[in-house]
């Protein structure tokens, strides 16, 4: 392998692409302007979550040569002309009211139900006949079952001790509110009673509305991201490694990701040199994303799956899609720094790129570092939000 220099990560490319890579559809010709939209349904944000949204929609501008056009304002832009940066997966409804009906014009994604585009569909129901919600694909949970940990989701307090009833010969029990990200609403429970004090605190209305997930906890557990993600005909696919650190609260959150990123999409990754754990890593992404043709209407451009890995409470180890995550999210940055990097060298085959979060007041960036947020948070605190390409190579061994 031997590696090149890079521009600067989100500089304007050349406008040149070569024949050979135009493997996806070009975008729609009336697009002329990148714009971040906030859904309907999208969850509060932080202030750096906010600017980083922004910092993805102004790359995904100068990738493409389109003007970035800010916030999406539908007194001043047409539909028809905008790229859309969401803040979260859109409902069906929201994206046929904007015209989307292309992954060329959104960064993100499109499904049919509000469950449909969180972590609750990936594990199966205690039984048919279990409480769920209206758009429940038995099918998808049944064909991605071999791809994930061991456990289920519910939709009611008596289902979820019902569940934990099976799950606990596994060991400790791991539950997770579905709308949770980062690390966030997640609590490791090892009896029935600690599920029920649980319970105690969770309204059954949220339950009956948002779900629950329970599965067997790893713990020490390695979270890999593993992915594909298409701008217009650009494509990447990926696989890497997800950090962990403390925050301001000291809680322990999600830090950023590690990506080695190859031109073109899952078959060229499949091509790449890897160790069996990040293969089979690989195999279990794509049975999950292949699954997510049950839900009618889906359409994604960015397609990422955390997939953890590690021993039990028993001591066996696992490995499974721990959920997707199909709007922007931590690794955006890193994807959009290695699509420009292919953009910008053609002959470059294989890229990684890491983006990385820091909490605290003594945070310093590496050179070369693209930062994307430095300072106080209102809510968060203190903290730094960079990107970088640590390596390039033209040829892979």
């Amino acid at each position: 392998m031997d590696s090149t220099k890079l521009s600067p990560v989100f500089e304007p490319i050349r406008r040149s692409w070569p024949a050979a890579t135009r493997q996806i559809a070009s975008d729609p010709p009336t697009i002329t302007a990148v714009a971040v939209y906030f859904s309907r349904a999208g969850a509060p944000m932080y202030a750096h979550e906010k600017v980083t949204l922004s910092a993805v929609a102004e790359s995904i501008a100068r990738l493409s040569g389109y003007r970035y056009a800010g916030i999406f304002d539908a007194n001043k832009h047409s539909t028809g002309d905008i790229f859309f940066v969401p803040d979260d997966t859109l409902l069906l409804d929201e994206a046929r009211s904007l015209g989307i009906q292309s992954p060329c014009q959104l960064y993100g994604a499109v499904v049919p139900y509000p469950f449909a585009k969180t972590k609750a569909i990936t594990h199966w129901l205690i039984s048919a006949h279990a409480a769920q919600p209206r758009g429940w694909s038995a099918t998808f949970a049944e064909n991605v079952s071999n791809a994930v940990l061991p456990g289920y989701t519910t939709f009611s307090a008596d289902d979820a001790l019902t569940a934990a009833t099976r799950l606990l010969s596994y060991g400790a029990i791991r539950v997770k509110e579905p709308l949770g990200d980062g690390g966030h609403g997640q609590t490791v429970v090892s009896t029935i009673a600690e599920l029920s004090a649980f319970l105690e605190t969770c309204p059954s209305e949220k339950i009956v509305c948002h779900g629950l997930v329970l599965e067997a906890n790893l713990r020490p557990v390695t979270t890999r991201s593993v992915g594909c993600t298409m701008v217009g005909d650009r494509a990447i696919a990926y696989h890497g490694t997800q950090r962990s650190v403390t925050n301001n609260h000291g809680l322990s959150v999600y830090g950023g990701s590690h990506l080695v990123c190859v031109r073109g999409g899952w078959a060229e990754l499949e091509d790449l040199p890897m160790d069996p754990q990040t293969r089979l890593a690989v195999a279990q992404a794509r049975t999950y994303d292949r699954s997510s043709v049950h839900f009618p209407g889906f359409l994604a451009s960015r397609r990422n799956y955390d997939v953890g890995q590690g021993l039990d409470t028993r001591g066996q180890w696992r490995s499974g899609v721990l959920e997707a995550s199909w709007r922007s999210g931590g690794a955006s940055t890193a994807e959009l720094a290695a699509l420009t990097a292919f953009a910008q060298d053609s002959a470059l085959q294989v890229v990684e790129a890491t983006s990385v979060k820091r909490f605290g007041r003594l945070c310093k960036p590496p050179p070369g570092a693209v930062i994307h947020f430095e300072g106080d948070d209102p809510e968060e605190g203190p903290l730094l939000r960079y990107t970088m390409v640590t390596r390039a190579l033209r040829h892979v061994a």
